[in-house]
Formats: C-alpha cells, sequence, structure tokens
C-alpha cells in the first residue's frame, strides 16, 4: 500500500495524542508492520528555553530509530520539520509552560512532525496541536556525500 504526506502525518499525530508507553508502543507495531517508521519522546517546560532541546529530542529520537538517517538530509528534514511546528504553537506558548509529546513518522520521502501540548500555567492549560511535513529521498542514506 502507497501512504501519501496526510497519511503520514496523521500517523504522527496519532503517536503524539497516544496515553501511555504501551500504546506508543504498539501503534509503533503496527505502523511499522505497514512499512511506517516512527518514533515519539515526550518533552515539557517553559515553551521558549525548551525550544533548543524540544528539536534536539526529535532528532536523536528519530536517527536513533532509523525513522531517518544519521545524516545531514534526514537531521536536517527532522529539524524543519519541527521547528515549523513549533512555529505554529509559538502564539498560544510564548511565556507559558508546555508539556507533551512529539511524534515522527516516516513513509519514504514523507516526513512528519506532530507535536500535542498542554500550554498554561499551573491547572489553566490550553491544548495545543501542530503537525508539519517535509519531503527527503526516498533513501536518504544512499545521498550521504564524504565530507
Amino acid at each position: 500500500m502507497e501512504y501519501n504526506s496526510i497519511a503520514i502525518g496523521r500517523a504522527a499525530l496519532r503517536l503524539a495524542i497516544t496515553e501511555s508507553r504501551e500504546a506508543e508502543q504498539e501503534l509503533r507495531k503496527q505502523l511499522h508492520e505497514q512499512g511506517i517508521r516512527s518514533v515519539a519522546v515526550d518533552f515539557g517546560g517553559q515553551f521558549v528555553p525548551s525550544i533548543p532541546k524540544i528539536i534536539e529530542h526529535a532528532v536523536v529520537a528519530a536517527q536513533r530509530q532509523r525513522v531517518v538517517a544519521d545524516n545531514h538530509i534526514g537531521e536536517g528534514a527532522v529539524i524543519g520539520a519541527t521547528q515549523e511546528a513549533l512555529e505554529q504553537l509559538k502564539r498560544k506558548a510564548i511565556g507559558l509552560n508546555v508539556g507533551g509529546k512529539i511524534g515522527v513518522a516516516r513513509y519514504r520521502e514523507h516526513l512528519s512532525v506532530a507535536i500535542y501540548a498542554g500550554v498554561g500555567i499551573l491547572h489553566l492549560n490550553e491544548i495545543a496541536v501542530a503537525i508539519a511535513h517535509r519531503s527527503l529521498p526516498a533513501h536518504e542514506e544512499e545521498s550521504k556525500h564524504e565530507e
């Protein structure tokens, strides 16, 4: 079966909204059986100071779980999609605390990053969802250049 960018975005969002590590692992297994590589990672803290760590966690998790190759192509795609998703959250989150989960899903050249987060102070939380897509070579490992 072939999946388009919308389907991969949906997979990333489904990962981001899983309620437990067990549910996340079960979904990752189902996605893997469909040929979709995926990973999810939790995050939290003050929004602006947390941005570099959120991006770093998304990249490291995606590389460790082989969602993308450990090179500048895979890294750049995850960074770009994560930054775009964070940009979508910025209006609600600046100056506040955030906490939630990032879902990353990949099928061939389609990579999506979805963020599901609570935004607020103490128990006064708003919910925010953001999603972004990047394209990269279906097998970016083959595009690795010696530097």
